[in-house]
């Protein structure tokens, strides 16, 4: 589940995390600090060593993929926060949001980023498609059962009652990732042309991340080759 978090006071950005991976990282998190801390503490000699460098290999990477990834949707522009960069579009040069197999930015000059933070749930849209089946269901028996009454009045007081199902959904079920896809469609489509809205593109690496990690691999792989 994705869900959105406010910032400070004085900013209106929307931001927007996955709550389930950052459950996840925070468990892989423990785990490897648990067991790396046992070797460290109970190892000798080069398994001491091994653990120390898986920790700086695995740490950065369970952060990267798991507790890093955020999208912040201003007025004027959306910063992406992905595993290794951190992508700053203004929404003038943003040409397309889209969904398929994941959610995703198309640029003007052509570039495509993924949204780590908004992950697609193919399971999360087939039961929003069950949901939405079952309330056209209920609205379909509900409007059969008020035509039966033969009146008017009753038609309304059938529909006040919702058919004995509960009342109405006000519009289409969609899944939370969906939905948050359509609120950054909406600000686009309200944005991108605004003056303040404009600018260029702007990537950088997360050096935080890939230099802990590299020296990790390298110290592994060192490791290894020594025996």
């Amino acid at each position: 589940m994705t869900s959105p978090e406010s910032q400070s006071p004085e900013s209106k950005d929307r931001v927007y995390r996955s709550v389930p991976a950052i459950a996840g990282g925070v468990l892989l998190l423990a785990i490897a600090g648990w067991l790396g801390i046992d070797a460290l503490v109970s190892g000798e000699g080069r398994t001491q060593w091994l653990a120390l460098a898986l920790l700086l290999l695995g740490v950065p990477l369970v952060v990267a993929f798991t507790l890093r990834p955020a999208v912040y949707a201003g007025d004027d522009r959306l910063r992406i926060r992905n595993p290794f960069r951190v992508i700053v579009l203004p929404w003038g040069q943003v040409a397309a949001l889209r969904s398929a197999y994941s959610n995703e930015i198309l640029t003007e000059s052509g570039a495509k980023y993924q949204l780590w933070a908004v992950p697609v749930s193919l399971r999360a849209r087939k039961k929003a498609a069950r949901r939405e089946m079952r309330a056209t269901a209920q609205a379909r028996r509900a409007v059969g059962r008020d035509e039966g009454r033969g009146s008017a009045l009753g038609m309304r007081a059938g529909q006040g009652l919702g058919g004995g199902g509960g009342p109405e959904p006000e519009g289409p079920t969609r899944a939370e990732t969906d939905r948050i896809m359509d609120e950054l469609k909406g600000l686009h489509e309200a944005r991108h042309r605004a003056e303040t809205a404009q600018g260029e593109v702007t990537v950088r690496w997360a050096y935080e991340v890939v230099g802990p990690a590299v020296a990790g691999a390298v110290l592994v792989a060192i490791l290894l080759a020594v025996g």
